[in-house]
């Protein structure tokens, strides 16, 4: 018997399938050893050695576990996610349980029967470099975390924390709310013309130019002036200019891109992204098949894709869609992400012949549509370009002045569909094809009749708000960051109320603006976007030899004198008071909103004269006997419970954040149950445990 150790227990079903009964495969269920919870975990003073521990108690079971199957086996194979962090998971591995110095260590861009039999076939040494550049990444965020988080709680606000990627991304969305707060809107007209032609048919041109020059109307008294000119002009057809316009498909998906499509067409966020491609990539239940793999793998910055998937891809789309849709010689793409590895393939579906339509009703909604996503955007990378007729029309209205104002509309209808059959990028996934505008034929030197002239005021907008779609690029674009941490980094900047979300806009709140300024006060460089991203590639140095403590010796003198000042600076923030619209039954202030170790309560703003308290009722979701309010309730221990605003009327009551309704089966309660962004709900009665996604409404047994 040999083993096979994974670190996900998703991935065990599918690789025992394509293995079988010689092979027992098990799983570590992530990292067997870490810096401890509760310190520091490095000594400074030596070298910055980590000192990783066993984090808990099951871990020490699953070590256990495995050793007594490491006994059993003739060898032991090490097959843990094909990145740095994988890499250094399988050597904690191989340290507990004594497999040093072997070769032992396979890799799989994906979990096919082909690709996991190849594994087996060549295994290598474990490779320090990419074990010491997740050690680099680690331990250098640990200090960061650990030194400047308590340094914040105490200025600023108990519970507060920073870190070297999420603080300069949070420094991007309160720069960009200060450019906005900041700008001034200019005051500018257009002139819209509508003519009628000789079949009846309106065509509508806008003002471009004025003798030859670019023109902008910035004021309304400037419009109607120009307003009675054009009344009184001339109107001819200038010039009629046709071209193509050649569309080509963009690259496949790497996770970057993926989270950002995902969260523009499927309106969901970067941590519920990566949480359904991760179990794409590790298998999902489909009937009759059992586990089965449906994508690569979804950790890359990659646009690459192997000769063999290029020739599958050709041979499909020449099959399903015809010659005339394969390019004429291959698409090749080349990454614009800074620093880059190209360290994997692109993300790609296994097979084609795998179609989304294939899976329709026999996955969970949420993994259908973003393996839809995913397949097709593959496909129409690998498809041949658009090409539309495109007409650019200048109109002269000359005035009585002699002055010659142009208007411009232009025309583009699609004479090539090429891969917009399957993938457009002018759209999602709800949406009706984008109208093109057919124009009439209009030939040089034609009169046009005036049907009357339209003016409207505009102003200048300043750049929008970041979306987490907008803002992942934009990190990617700055090298801030790698493709692994911007779902993270998104979890962390809303659970730590520094940014707020308005509708898919990410805003920073006032703590998150103080938290800012406080750190470019005292660590300017963490929040530095040029420092950071140099940072990055320092880092990623490592990787291919370069010593990783010699990077931390290089930052960490700074970085302490910078941790010192600012805690012996007496620079403190002060928070505002967030006032509540309740009044004090005793003195008649209005209440003011406090957070103490049980959450937020209301005091009276008068304290001490005035001592009053209240708890704040806090609403979670409806009760699933009566359709009350569910309340958050503490006990006097402190410890929270859940219970209904219509008691003693509703002795509801539950340990666990209860679901709107009882388990449809057995009725018991359903407690809800979220992870990565994903929210289902589950029965409390173990007997039944019935599932339902709650965000997609469809059941999951």
């Amino acid at each position: 018997m040999k083993l096979v150790i994974v670190e996900s227990p998703s991935k065990t079903k599918t690789i025992q399938k394509y293995l079988g009964p010689d092979y027992k495969v098990m799983a570590s269920v992530g990292h067997i050893c870490d810096l401890p919870k509760n310190s520091l975990g490095i000594d400074i003073n030596n070298n910055f050695e980590p000192q990783y521990v066993i984090t808990d108690s099951q871990k020490n079971k699953i070590i256990n576990e495995l050793k007594s199957a490491v006994k059993k086996s003739e060898f032991v194979y090490l097959a843990t996610d094909p990145d740095r962090e994988g890499e250094a998971i399988s050597w904690h591995i191989a340290n507990a349980l004594d497999l040093k110095n072997q070769k032992n260590r396979i890799e799989f861009n994906e979990i096919t029967y082909k690709a996991v039999h190849n594994a087996i076939s060549s295994p290598r040494e474990i490779n320090m470099d990419l074990v010491d550049a997740q050690q680099a990444r680690r331990v250098i965020d640990r200090l960061v975390g650990y030194k400047i988080s308590p340094v914040l709680s105490s200025k600023i606000k108990t519970g507060l924390s920073g870190g070297r990627v999420q603080s300069s991304a949070l420094k991007m969305l309160v720069d960009r709310e200060r450019e906005i707060s900041i700008f001034k809107p200019q005051e500018y007209w257009n002139i819209t013309a509508v003519h009628t032609l000789d079949n009846g048919k309106e065509i509508k041109s806008i003002l471009s130019d004025k003798n030859g020059k670019k023109f902008k109307i910035q004021n309304k008294e400037q419009a109607d002036e120009i307003l009675l000119e054009l009344n009184n002009s001339k109107w001819v057809v200038d010039s009629v200019k046709k071209s193509k316009t050649v569309s080509r498909p963009q690259a496949p998906f790497t996770t970057s891109t993926m989270q950002q499509d995902a969260s523009q067409k499927l309106g969901i966020s970067a941590p519920m992204v990566m949480q359904i491609a991760q179990s794409l990539y590790e298998g999902v239940e489909i009937p009759g098949e059992g586990h089965t793999a449906l994508v690569s793998y979804i950790r890359t910055d990659s646009v690459r894709i192997s000769s063999d998937m290029q020739k599958s891809a050709k041979d499909f789309i020449e099959t399903n869609y015809g010659f005339d849709f394969v390019p004429s010689k291959p698409n090749y793409y080349s990454t614009k992400a800074k620093n880059a590895q190209d360290a994997h393939e692109a993300i790609r579906p296994i097979s084609l012949e795998r179609t989304p339509e294939s899976l329709k009703g026999l996955i969970p909604q949420n993994k259908y549509k973003l393996y839809k996503l995913i397949y097709e955007r593959f496909l129409a990378s690998q498809m041949s370009e658009a090409i539309y007729d495109t007409t650019t029309v200048n109109i002269s209205a000359i005035t009585e002045k002699g002055d010659n104002f142009i208007f411009k509309l232009f025309g583009k209808t699609l004479e090539k569909k090429g891969y917009t059959v399957v993938y457009d990028i002018f759209k999602t996934e709800d949406e009706e094809d984008i109208a093109t505008s057919d124009l009439p034929l209009l030939e040089e030197r034609k009169i046009l009749r005036l049907n009357k002239l339209l003016s409207e005021q505009k102003f200048t907008k300043p750049l929008p708000r970041y979306s987490e779609a907008s803002l992942i690029k934009s990190m990617e674009e700055n090298g801030i960051g790698r493709p692994s941490t911007y779902a993270s980094v998104m979890s962390v900047l809303i659970k730590r109320a520094y940014v707020s979300k308005e509708k898919k806009a990410l805003v920073p709140t006032i703590l998150g603006t103080r938290v800012t300024e406080y750190l470019e006060q005292f660590f300017p460089s963490i929040v530095d976007l040029k420092f950071t991203a140099t940072m990055e590639e320092s880092l990623d140095t490592v990787e291919n030899g370069a010593n990783w403590k010699g990077i931390l010796k290089d930052f960490y003198p700074a970085f302490a004198k910078d941790i010192e000042h600012a805690q012996k600076s007496s620079s403190k923030i002060q928070m505002p008071v967030e006032e509540s619209d309740v009044q004090c039954e005793k003195c008649g202030a209005m209440m003011v909103v406090k957070e103490g170790k049980y959450g937020k309560f209301l005091a009276c703003p008068n304290y001490p004269k005035c001592k009053n308290i209240k708890n704040i009722v806090e609403a979670v979701g409806k009760c699933p006997s009566c359709g009350g309010e569910i309340i958050v309730r503490h006990t006097k221990a402190g410890k929270i419970f859940y219970g209904c605003n219509n008691y003693p009327e509703c002795k509801f009551m539950s340990w666990d954040l209860p679901a709107p309704f009882l388990c449809p089966d057995c009725e018991s309660i359903m407690k809800v149950v979220k992870s990565g962004g994903i929210t289902q709900y589950v029965c409390t009665n173990r007997k039944c445990n019935k599932t339902v996604d709650a965000n997609f409404g469809e059941d999951e047994d």
